[in-house]
């Protein structure tokens, strides 16, 4: 099972300095994925929980891609319904072909309604675009990229019903972001997916977490890894590990994320 990091690409920390030293610690720490996150117009609403600067994912990946050697890069989660589905498919393969095959795709239909009204696109058809969209996207890379080229694996964020069925039906792997174990249990029960890759919460604590609905990641350290010994066991092919806990002001002090993915890559690495 690989492991990767959500790196923020956004707050009144990050700039190009933070983004290259994440990129160098992630890779050094022998983590395989960096992923980003995504926001075209930085409405109040995404303000309030993913502030300026925020900055574009596949130019900031493209950047990444150049300062690194073996990390995969990927979204999480692209808008999908911001842009159109062609220049999508053209950037996604462009990345893909620039990092040397190394770029994962991570979609989600948003949530941001003030951001969909500044955009132009209609909130209430947000499911509806993103399931064209990943059809269009599937069209495209068939018939202009060609079978010869490295595929780009679509990861489907979210855990409806309906985001259930456009992994199964667009996805190559379920993407959930920061449920409990019990939660993506359940779901991995009562559905056939194609492969699982969860991004969960890095919140560690000095003593367990007691808390009955403890979301996966969070707790001890014995905790945060008994739960990738859960994900594994479900089945995950990659985990996702998630520092930013929602206060922006974190990102001015990235230290504690740093030292926390220090603790879990040195303890995956020492025999139990």
């Amino acid at each position: 099972m690989q492991l990767g990091v959500n790196v923020p690409n956004f707050g009144p920390g990050t700039d190009p300095g933070i983004l290259r030293e994440w990129a160098r610690i992630t890779e050094g720490l022998g983590f395989d994925l960096l992923m980003v996150s995504d926001h075209v117009a930085v409405t109040p609403d995404v303000a309030k929980r993913y502030p300026e600067t925020f900055y574009e994912p596949f130019t900031t990946l493209s950047w990444l891609a150049g300062l690194t050697t073996r990390l995969r890069l990927g979204t999480t989660v692209l808008v999908l319904p911001y842009r159109h589905p062609l220049l999508v498919a053209r950037m996604a393969a462009n990345l893909n072909q620039l990092s040397g095959g190394r770029f994962v795709l991570g979609v989600g239909v948003g949530w941001a309604r003030e951001e969909f009204d500044a955009l132009g696109v209609p909130f209430t058809a947000r499911g509806r675009l993103t399931d064209e969209y990943l059809g269009a996207l599937r069209e495209a890379w068939h018939t202009e990229i060609g079978d010869g080229a490295c595929p780009i694996p679509v990861w489907v964020g979210g855990h409806s019903e309906a985001a259930i069925r456009r992994t199964v039906r667009f996805g190559d792997a379920w993407h959930p972001l920061r449920l409990s174990l019990p939660q993506m249990r359940s779901v991995l029960t009562n559905h056939s997916l194609p492969a699982f890759a969860p991004r969960i919460a890095l919140r560690m604590t000095d003593t367990p977490v007691d808390a009955p609905e403890r979301p996966a990641g969070v707790g001890s350290v014995e905790q945060i890894l008994d739960d990738l010994g859960q994900l594994r066991l479900l089945g995950a092919d990659t985990v996702v590990l998630d520092p930013y806990h929602g206060d922006p002001e974190e990102t001015r002090r990235p230290e504690a994320a740093w030292r926390a993915l220090t603790a879990v890559a040195t303890h995956r690495r020492t025999p139990s």
